[in-house]
């Protein structure tokens, strides 16, 4: 049970009849009752002769940081009612953490805000951040062609022993993980079109759906998809790292762009080798279909390679190299712009990496969708 000395008591005196004085006694703490500044609001409401407030903590034994609190509430109404104080009278800790507190003004978007924006001025908001973003996506598109001209008439500065390096983490390191997907792609086609051909006695006809599907279609995006999740991200956690580190400012104070050194060669890596695991995977996505082809329709494998090589046209083949192609400089655009529009704090790497895999995979299937619409048209 609290006794009288622990309860922090409010008194209001009048000094003067401009005067007043705030006498505050006993113990002021976590462990005793808040003062009640409705006290002070009370005596100061309706009173327009008051000029001055002076406080008198003598009696007060105990105090902490809810002292401190009571006393600026105390102060900010006395601003409010145009009343002046006085601080020199309190305790010299006292008067410096009062001051430290008026001294600091209050962070404005720190509060939360209950009532929400207008709709036309959160419109206006996403309207220009987004065109702040695509400002940025286009510049950093405009920057990477540059460079790309610059490697070709020879003044781009970077390391070939970079490009190298991550022609090996894109390319070599990324066969069993292509090949292993792409397998199975073949296998789950040639299986889905069995149990239907297989009713019209048009089994053979397995092989041209995996070939024609794969070469033209299934190859250039699964390989696409699988860079993305795989190499993007690595580009973006790699360049969201060293730009939390400030190596990248670094770079650009000793003069070198940080897209020539850092973004062109995976971009190089990326253009050189996803042609290559295009083809990689067309093969294996094949073998999946001819593994279904031999063990569930008893076809022969002279059968099988025939109506394959029958069914394969240049004019297919190439279409997929060309849009793999096209995929790897997606891939290598979006893990490395999400990496250097990364914040600079270590949650910032991992959403500049979640979004680098998602743009990737996004890009990759509106790009196909464009190509099939404009091969469409072409008659290809």
């Amino acid at each position: 049970m609290e006794t009288e000395s622990s309860i922090s008591m409010v008194k209001i005196l009048h000094r003067s009849p401009d005067t007043l004085e705030l006498f505050v006694s006993g113990d002021c703490n976590l462990y005793s009752q808040a003062p009640d500044i409705r006290i002070l609001k009370e005596e100061l409401e309706g009173k327009n002769a008051l000029k001055n407030l002076v406080f008198d903590l003598s009696g007060l034994n105990n105090w902490d940081s809810r002292l401190t609190t009571f006393l600026v509430a105390c102060c900010n109404l006395c601003r409010q009612y145009e009343i002046q104080y006085d601080l020199n009278t309190l305790p010299k800790g006292l008067h410096g953490l009062i001051a430290l507190a008026e001294a600091v003004p209050e962070k404005t978007d720190t509060r939360l805000h209950q009532n929400p924006s207008p709709f036309l001025e959160r419109v206006g908001l996403h309207t220009q951040q987004s065109y702040q973003k695509s400002l940025e996506i286009f510049t950093f598109i405009g920057e990477c062609l540059i460079a790309l001209v610059r490697m070709v008439t020879g003044r781009a500065r970077f390391r070939w022993s970079d490009v190298a390096l991550t022609i090996q983490e894109c390319g070599a390191e990324a066969l069993g993980i292509v090949a292993l997907i792409s397998f199975l792609i073949g296998l789950i086609l040639a299986f889905v079109g069995a149990v239907q051909l297989q009713q019209f006695g048009a089994a053979i006809y397995v092989a041209d759906l995996v070939g024609i599907a794969m070469v033209r279609e299934m190859g250039c995006i699964m390989t696409g998809i699988i860079m993305s999740g795989r190499t993007g991200a690595a580009f973006a956690a790699q360049l969201g790292s060293m730009k939390v580190n400030e190596e990248i400012d670094a770079f650009r104070t000793f003069g070198f762009s940080a897209v020539e050194f850092l973004v062109l060669p995976k971009m190089l890596a990326l253009i050189l080798m996803m042609p290559l695991l295009t083809v990689f995977a067309d093969f294996f996505g094949i073998l999946g279909g001819f593994v279904v082809g031999l063990g569930m329709l008893d076809l022969s494998y002279t059968e099988y390679f025939n109506e394959t090589v029958s069914s394969i046209s240049l004019t297919n083949f190439f279409i997929g190299i060309v849009k793999g192609s096209f995929f790897g400089i997606l891939v290598a655009i979006s893990g490395c712009l999400r990496g250097m529009q990364c914040g600079n704090n270590s949650a910032a790497v991992g959403l500049a990496t979640t979004s680098a895999v998602v743009s990737g995979i996004t890009t990759i299937i509106v790009a196909d969708a464009v190509f099939a619409v404009l091969f469409n048209a072409l008659k290809i």
